[in-house]
């Protein structure tokens, strides 16, 4: 018997408590203990895999050696910040010391351009991925409402769409590029060029998801919720804040997460090809240098892209919660 069972015995408690108790317990206990059995033996796999695999670097990493790398790239990015502490140190020291000597000296501050950490380069590849993402939402979902309000746009715009969608984002890499270069042409640029790069190749890539899920809901509304529009004589504007968003915003979400998890996909291949920092700069600057540790080094890269990607999904996912009125989605 159960320790939950003895309690449940000693308490006060009528059966259908007693039996919804038991019942969650168990239903959490398969949730936790399902996942750590699949881990688990994953981990077991991997590890006999990679002992018999042998590469022109040494044998393929385990999990003990990408586990040891994080402690090792938690310790390169403390040594780096200590670095860019000490800088800015012997910058103000040398100020305050020309201040003194001459009151009316303008004092100046380089920026550190040390090198960009592991831990720098996820943050770089966070606002870059979000970045284009926002950017390619506030394109497609008003385009998308706009197909699914009328049959005529969507003759006319879905033929590109579907044209578009299947494109590689190493083909519009290039093309983006060029036009970057050609029209972002500043002294003083607010962004690098090659994070524009990233950014516009992750929105190009990231739009038709979005399009194509939000006209499907749009034109799936149904029609006794189009009616009452009809009766209550709703202006356009209005028919979309009232009807239109909240019957179609489990597709427009369902939308978002593939685009966000394209999005992601795509920033990794772009920041390798546009050299802009971020993880999959981190990747290819390993493979090139070729040391005795760049392959756990890119490995535990692939588990950090991976679980990134995990938590950006549940948080479109927790986001489609709060905004549905219908929180089973």
């Amino acid at each position: 018997m159960t320790t939950i069972a003895r309690l449940a015995q000693r308490l006060p408690m009528d059966k259908s408590a007693v039996t919804s108790l038991l019942a969650k317990s168990a239903a959490m206990s398969k949730a936790l203990l399902l996942p750590l059995i699949g881990i688990t033996v994953f981990l077991v796999i991997w590890s006999i895999t990679a002992n018999n695999i042998n590469t022109s670097l040494g044998k393929f990493p385990g999990p003990v050696a990408v586990i040891g790398q994080f402690d090792g790239l938690y310790q390169e990015h403390n040594a780096e910040r200590e670095k860019a502490a000490a800088f800015y140190e012997r910058q103000q020291v040398r100020n305050n010391a020309r201040l003194a000597a001459d009151p009316s000296y303008q004092a100046k501050t380089r920026t550190y351009t040390g090198k960009e950490t592991f831990f720098d380069q996820i943050v770089t590849s966070l606002i870059t991925v979000m970045s284009g993402f926002i950017l390619a939402a506030i394109i497609a979902i008003p385009m998308g409402i706009w197909m699914g309000l009328s049959k005529t746009v969507n003759a006319a715009v879905n033929p590109i769409v579907q044209i578009f969608k299947p494109v590689s984002p190493l083909a519009w890499l290039p093309l983006v590029t060029m036009v970057v270069s050609a029209l972002y042409v500043s002294p003083d640029p607010m962004f690098s060029k090659s994070f524009i790069n990233s950014m516009l190749t992750v929105t190009l890539c990231s739009l038709w998801p979005m399009v194509i899920n939000t006209s499907i809901g749009v034109a799936s509304i149904d029609s006794d919720l189009l009616n009452v529009s009809r009766v209550l004589r709703l202006s356009p504007l209005t028919h979309v804040q009232k009807i239109v968003l909240p019957a179609s915003i489990p597709l427009i979400f369902t939308g978002m997460r593939l685009s966000l998890s394209v999005a992601w996909m795509v920033l990794i291949a772009a920041e390798m090809l546009a050299q802009n920092p971020g993880l999959g700069k981190f990747v290819w600057d390993e493979f090139q240098n070729g040391s005795s540790e760049s392959l756990s080094r890119i490995m535990a890269a692939v588990i950090v892209i991976g679980f990134i990607g995990f938590l950006l999904d549940r948080g479109v996912l927790a986001l489609q919660r709060w905004f549905s009125w219908d929180k089973s989605h």
